[in-house]
């Protein structure tokens, strides 16, 4: 067997519905199945889905306060006063700022921006910054991706004279601030037919509202937020995506066509996880370092030579996040080692001295993915003696929930179900690490600490190919609410194994169904090739892409995971000595088998330190690997081997001392002649004169000894101190009737079929053996 990395749950979509777009929609099979198991049953619907236009837009004026803060803002521009836009130090917050201040510069407004610094300011409106920017004349501030929570910083300004316009897209609290207007998509008095917007799309339409048409080339602008933010790709967010990704194709945006150069993507087939992966993080590394001002000079700048200066130190920033990231993740995991050893908690808060505040939250997401657990990383700072820190969860521990039990030790905190912020006194994380464990062991079992994958989209191999992959270009952009497909294929065998890359830490297989193939690609799955037995029968999930190679274009999946129920032998005869294949045995849950007592002596020298069990005698119960040594006696050990063990892969060795195969059963012609021989004596001394006849016919003493312990359990012969002794009354009776012949013909049978049949022979047979042992158990049940 192959266990699965994570618990699969498997949707399958109607196939009515996938019948019936496929013919209404002219739609392959794979495209007809992500909209059924996307929740799409109506054509129409699926229609317009596929096929957006702009008129998905909704009036700008339909938000609440819209008009006020166009008033507002025209007022400003009119009368030449300084307004500030005020933004947030991530993508979607540089992005806002952009879009907002272009619209505003083309309708000549004297517009600047500020961002507060993460590490000087924190998140939101900030009174000291707000100080500076009323100070240096400014007397209209809106804010962009934030400003809904900041009730006392806007107050403040209020307070010395300056206006206020919020525009965000987060969670409103019990209190709104006291601004001139607020714009945000599920304002409680307004009724916008979307409430889902990034805060670059309440940006984009406040922008709309003061030009009075749309500005289409910011979408491009807006489309990277959007996607960097994860907001539901639906609705007015999945047209500004999907218009932006087109136009970026072919943008001379210099900002664009830097990052695009830095990021080593491809501008023509740029997609959401190009804005996602490559482009996303770079415009987020300044803010995460110090000053997120270079992302929107970047953004902004007609300067194709300046554009690729900016980038270019945002790529080396965003190598060095990633490097610290790593760092992090190293030191953080080395500390879980030194606190938890072998033994995860329930929920891991990790803390560290002077670890940079502006990646923890990626570390602890690092952490989450890896050891499927509620994870929080703290930053300790000894002169303030604060812990700074972001948290991760998982599915069925609500972590701003869990936290809100802990509020005793937390002055600060907030967030949602799924990730969290918080800071600490340093003495306090001691206990907030022991109570949020408490809570986690309360609330956590070992299901809900297993991954788990959504599987929706099962295919068989011969729908897939390079032009309907090339074609899911329709189905796109893909991210929340309309998620990336998870393929599944089943019953297939694998025709080729391999380990790839210079550390041969890469799987590469190629599969089949019995028709068609395809190749699959694991990247850090290598060691699964260790766990195929050849022929097994494997399902698969993961990505499907077109991999092209020399002008030469093929479909292939990376896989995801990948799980075989089949019960596994791996073949290990021939290989006499076991140190070539000991290390492919697992080095837990294994139990080594042998049948005889002279194995044991043979093998208890050569695997010193492994404990080998004698089959009579071993106290047997389930365990994951059986490593069977030696030949069994016959097939009903080997029944009672698996019946008791019920293992996940067995390893063969059937190690024979002596081979009875090749040298076979005498035959009556050498019966005969013997017995002749012995009758014509009388009697005849095997140890005096055995090696002497052995010589003379050319026979094994074996042989003669076989012959004459056949000839004595027919009561041909008596022996009595090596002398064997003949019979004269003796009747006929058949060879075969003597113990020791018939135990001779099922041993050489046995090593016919375990140490010299093919494998796949010996497989059908184990299979047999298996699927009886099955069978009893069943009947036992019963």
């Amino acid at each position: 067997m192959i266990e699965s990395m994570k618990t699969w749950t498997i949707n399958r979509p109607d196939e009515t519905i996938v019948n019936t777009f496929m013919k209404e929609l002219s739609l392959p099979s794979i495209h007809a199945k992500i909209l059924a198991s996307r929740g799409f049953s109506d054509v129409e619907e699926a229609k317009s889905f596929l096929h957006m236009e702009d008129s998905c837009l909704h009036d700008p004026f339909l938000l609440f306060d819209m008009e006020k803060a166009v008033g507002r803002i025209q007022q400003a521009i009119e009368t030449s006063e300084k307004i500030t836009v005020y933004g947030d130090y991530d993508a979607d917050g540089v992005t806002s700022v952009t879009v907002l201040t272009t619209a505003l510069e083309q309708l000549g407004a004297n517009v600047g921006f500020a961002i507060p610094n993460r590490f000087e300011h924190g998140y939101g409106p900030n009174i000291n910054l707000f100080d500076e920017l009323h100070k240096a004349g400014t007397s209209l501030i809106i804010t962009v991706d934030n400003g809904i929570s900041g009730l006392e910083a806007i107050a403040h300004a209020k307070s010395v004279g300056m206006d206020i316009i919020v525009t965000d897209h987060h969670e409103i609290g019990d209190e709104l601030p006291i601004a001139d207007a607020i714009i945000h998509p599920r304002h409680p008095e307004g009724n916008y037919p979307f409430g889902e917007l990034a805060g670059v799309g309440v940006a984009f339409k406040v922008a709309c509202a003061l030009l009075g048409e749309v500005p289409e080339e910011l979408y491009e602008i807006a489309a990277i937020g959007t996607v960097a933010d994860l907001v539901p790709l639906k609705d007015e967010n999945r047209y500004i995506v999907k218009e932006g990704i087109r136009r970026m194709r072919t943008s001379e945006r210099p900002a664009i066509q830097a990052l695009v150069k830095v990021s080593g993507t491809d501008q023509h087939t740029l997609s959401e996880e190009s804005l996602g992966f490559m482009i996303g993080p770079r415009l987020n590394a300044p803010g995460r370092l110090g000053s997120a001002d270079p992302a929107v000079h970047l953004l902004k700048t007609e300067d194709k030579l300046e554009a690729m200066t900016i980038a270019q130190q945002l790529d080396t920033l965003n190598k060095e996040r990633q490097a610290l990231v790593t760092k992090i993740v190293n030191e953080a995991e080395q500390t879980m080692t030194d606190m938890y050893g072998d033994m995860l908690p329930y929920v891991i808060v990790i803390s560290g001295v002077g670890w940079n505040p502006g990646v923890v939250g990626i570390v602890a997401s690092r952490l989450t993915e890896k050891y499927y657990r509620p994870s929080i990383v703290l930053s300790m700072d000894r002169e303030t003696g604060i812990a700074k820190g972001s948290g991760r969860s998982i599915a069925g521990f609500d972590l701003f929930k869990e936290l809100s039990k802990t509020a005793d030790l937390l002055p600060h905190f907030g967030g949602h179900e799924m990730a969290a912020g918080m800071s600490l006194p340093i003495e306090d994380v001691a206990a907030l690490r022991n109570r949020l464990n408490d809570q986690g062991k309360l609330s956590l079992t070992d299901e809900m600490l297993t991954p788990k994958l959504q599987i929706d989209v099962p295919l068989e191999i011969g729908e897939i190919d390079v032009d309907v992959l090339e074609s899911l270009e329709l189905l796109r952009p893909f991210g929340v609410s309309f998620e990336k497909p998870v393929f599944l294929i089943e019953n297939l065998s694998a025709t080729s194994v391999r380990k790839i890359g210079a550390a041969k830490n890469h799987l590469k297989l190629e599969l089949t169904d019995g028709m068609d193939t395809l190749d699959c690609i694991g990247f850090g799955n290598g060691e699964i090739a260790d766990e195929m037995s050849p022929g097994v029968t494997l399902s698969v999930t993961g990505d499907l892409q077109v991999n092209e190679w020399n002008g030469r274009k093929k479909p292939q999946m990376l896989l995801d995971d990948i799980q075989s129920n089949d019960r596994q032998l791996f073949d290990l005869r021939g290989i006499r000595e076991p140190n070539r294949w000991i290390s492919l045995i697992p080095e837990k849950n294994n139990v080594f088998i042998a049948f005889q007592e002279t194995s044991i002596a043979y093998f208890r020298p050569i695997l010193k330190n492994i404990q080998i069990q004698h089959f009579e005698r071993a106290e047997l119960s389930e365990t994951d690997h059986v490593i069977i040594l030696d030949m069994p006696a016959g097939t009903e050990q080997m029944k009672e081997l698996i019946e008791k063990t019920n293992p996940k892969r067995v390893y063969a060795h059937f190690f024979v001392n002596e081979s009875l195969y090749f040298e076979g059963i005498p035959g009556r012609e050498h019966f005969g002649w013997y017995y002749s021989f012995l009758k014509k004596r009388g009697s005849f001394d095997l140890r005096k004169q055995g090696e002497e006849l052995s010589k003379h016919r050319g026979w094994k003493i074996d042989t003669i000894y076989f012959m004459t312990k056949v000839f004595s359990e027919l009561g041909f012969v008596k022996i009595e101190n090596g002398l064997a002794i003949v019979i004269e009354e003796a009747g006929k009776k058949s060879l075969s009737d003597a113990p020791s012949y018939k135990q001779r013909e099922r041993q050489i049978e046995l090593e016919k079929m375990l140490v010299y049949a093919p494998y796949k022979e010996l497989k059908k047979w184990f299979d047999e053996i298996c699927k009886e042992t099955v069978n009893r158990e069943e009947q036992l049940w019963i």
